[in-house]
């Protein structure tokens, strides 16, 4: 019966969509020319370089299973927030406990949401306190160029805390000079009943410009968010500024520069301590920058130094605006230098580094700690060998608490024909406990563990591979086994909740996705549609001799099916999206979202439809998420 609903609402959803085509008359010439121009970007993926610190490919090319939301899903899609954009992507669970971008934990393929290590354009963005805020980041949707979602351990490529993945986000480099602007506001229509009855509302706006010229590329970015929330203390007020650029000084050399701050400030009704944390409140703040460059030093060697730095700042106030008690403050500090090589031989090429990482935390519950992070890697890539398509690497840590680590790791790719490929990969990786895991103490309610050691996993998949002009399509099945698996728990209700490496965490999974070009390329109406599902079915094995309760239960979704259809026709464009989330422990649910949009240059309007049929969901702790939610958006760019 459960399905059977989830395939009427998904008919009546898209047969909403199909409707609106048949409704659109007969575009003018004017309307065919931009036609053709929005139909030829929608294969540029196959040209897409999947950006790694070493040795890079394109997309086509790739061995792991790799994907990617590019610029033009980030237009269609109805939302407004990075969150947002990961929620459509199957394998990626994001558990919003704050909608609006105020806070979400992230997870890739039944993992927790401590083993997924982020990036900004290669740079690390881990949060050494707790992952819970690593999604604060200082940028706007409109500075995105795309983002990559690696799946399964990458620790060959991106060292320590990739147990699951890597989701790195791409900004976009300009290549002329402009301005834009983007405003929107939104509303449930239901009436906040504690503030005078005034509509549950949010607004925002984003403001960028770029400048080209002799002294390079220059991009700025700053956004304001604000609004009263949805439901009961659920306010939030988010600034963000963004900076990033690029100074040639060679023909084939350049200094990149890259700077952000963001401050989110928002009510945290049920986010940690349900239900008495009803009256919470959380400030967050992170500042990113980093200053790289890249350098040909000869023909066939390539050398690009890099150093960047993290702060953050996380205030929770238990008793909302009562500061005199129940309040953690946490500062925190990252510091990551970096030098990677790349050299072209006959036989293939070689990537080569090192890089070190100093980590501190300054905190009222938590106290003042730090330690160093060293990493050496080496990597090589061939494709000498007939229809093959060979990665092969090692990673080797050390770290100042935990000692010696490596992490090897092999992706393979067999070309059958033009459009074909097997692929397979087997690797490893490795989790270092956060700060909060270690040292926390928050009696009665939670305390940390000093001797909870790092997690450890190994993965290995296979699957096959598509690719031509109109379609992009895989299907994989994986296996992955993490040792040493850290989990909150505790045996009776009197007893706080401590982390422990209780068990041993066992996935299988299958993963499979096809984005698919309906229309020809000459089509008056553009029609593109994707659709990614993943099923897991996870497992645990404990040294437990008693029941045990679990604070951060890997509740994983069982089965994940993502939709989506999108048309363009002349200056009008329509996406239809629906998600559906089966947990192992939750009942199941699907979301529907829409966005229409009309475009006439240097203007464009949208109109964003999100949970069309209302659906009650929680998607972590004991936050319910919003209803069905109205936003209306201008979008201006010169």
């Amino acid at each position: 019966m459960k399905q059977f609903l989830l395939q009427v609402h998904i008919t009546i959803f898209f047969t909403t969509l199909i409707s609106i085509a048949a409704a659109i008359g007969q575009p003018t010439f004017e309307s065919r020319s931009h036609t053709s121009q929005t139909d030829t970007n929608m294969i540029s993926l196959n040209e897409v370089i999947i950006t790694e610190n070493r040795l890079q490919l394109p997309f086509t090319k790739q061995n792991r299973n790799i994907q990617v939301i590019d610029r033009q899903q980030i237009e269609a899609l109805p939302a407004r927030s990075l969150n947002e954009l990961l929620s459509y992507v199957a394998g990626v669970d994001l558990r919003q406990r704050g909608p609006f971008g105020s806070q979400a934990d992230i997870s890739i393929d039944g993992g927790s949401f401590e083993q997924t290590l982020l990036l900004v354009n290669g740079v690390k963005v881990l949060d050494a306190q707790t992952a819970h805020n690593g999604l604060n980041l200082p940028i706007p949707t409109d500075a995105i160029e795309r983002i990559e979602i690696i799946r399964g351990p990458a620790a060959r490529i991106y060292g320590i805390n990739s147990l699951t993945g890597a989701i790195n986000i791409v900004t976009r480099k300009p290549d002329v000079s402009g301005v834009s602007a983007h405003a929107y506001a939104g509303s449930g229509f239901k009436q906040d009943t504690a503030n005078h009855d005034a509509l549950f509302n949010g607004r925002g706006i984003q403001l960028g410009g770029t400048l080209v010229g002799a002294l390079g590329s220059h991009s700025l970015y700053g956004s304001h968010e604000s609004g009263n929330g949805y439901r009961y203390n659920t306010a939030f007020r988010n600034h963000k500024v963004f900076y990033q650029g690029e100074i040639t000084s060679g023909a084939a050399s350049a200094f990149s520069l890259m700077g952000g701050y963001v401050s989110s400030d928002f009510g945290a009704n049920g986010f940690y301590a349900a239900p008495g944390d009803k009256e919470s409140r959380e400030i967050v703040q992170t500042a990113l920058a980093a200053v790289g460059y890249q350098g040909q030093v000869s023909e066939r060697f390539t050398l690009s130094p890099r150093i960047s730095y993290r702060h953050a700042y996380d205030d929770y106030r238990y008793f909302g605006h009562d500061l005199s008690r129940a309040r953690s403050q946490h500062r925190s500090h990252a510091l990551n230098t970096e030098i990677n090589g790349t050299l072209q031989t006959a036989a293939g090429d070689v990537g080569v580094g090192l890089e070190m990482r100093n980590e501190t935390i300054r905190s009222t519950n938590i106290g003042n700690h730090k330690r160093d992070n060293f990493g050496m890697y080496a990597e090589f890539k061939t494709e000498k060998i007939k229809r093959f398509l060979l990665n092969a690497g090692a990673y080797i840590n050390y770290n100042t608490d935990y000692g010696w680590q490596i992490f090897p790791g092999i992706d393979l790719g067999y070309q059958l024909n033009e459009h074909w490929k097997l692929v397979a990969h087997t690797g490893t990786g490795q989790r270092i406990p956060s700060f909060t895991d270690l040292y926390l103490d928050q009696r009665p309610g939670n305390i940390g563990n000093a001797e909870v050691m790092p997690e450890k996993a190994w993965h290995a998949e296979g699957g096959i591979k598509y690719a031509d002009q109109r379609l992009i399509a895989h299907a994989n099945y994986f296996y992955r086994n993490i040792d040493d698996f850290i989990d909150w728990i505790r045996e009776n209700p009197d007893m706080p909740y401590q982390p422990t490496n209780f068990s041993e965490n066992r996935v299988h999974g299958v993963s499979a996705s096809a984005n698919y070009r309906l229309s020809a390329p000459a089509s008056v109406v553009a029609w593109m549609a994707g659709l990614s599902y993943t099923w897991l079915s996870p497992s645990t094995v404990t040294s437990a001799e008693q029941p045990l309760t679990s604070k951060y239960a890997i509740e994983s979704l069982r089965h994940q099916l993502v939709a989506n259809l999108t048309l363009t026709t002349g200056r009008l464009s329509a996406t239809a999206a629906t998600r559906f989330n089966e947990r192992i422990s939750y009942k199941s649910y699907f979301v529907s979202d829409m966005r229409l949009a009309y475009q006439f240059r240097p203007i464009a309007i949208y109109l964003d439809a999100q949970n069309i049929f209302d659906v009650t969901y929680i998607e972590a702790a004991a936050v319910p998420m919003p209803g069905r939610w109205f936003s209306l958006g201008v979008k201006y760019r010169r």
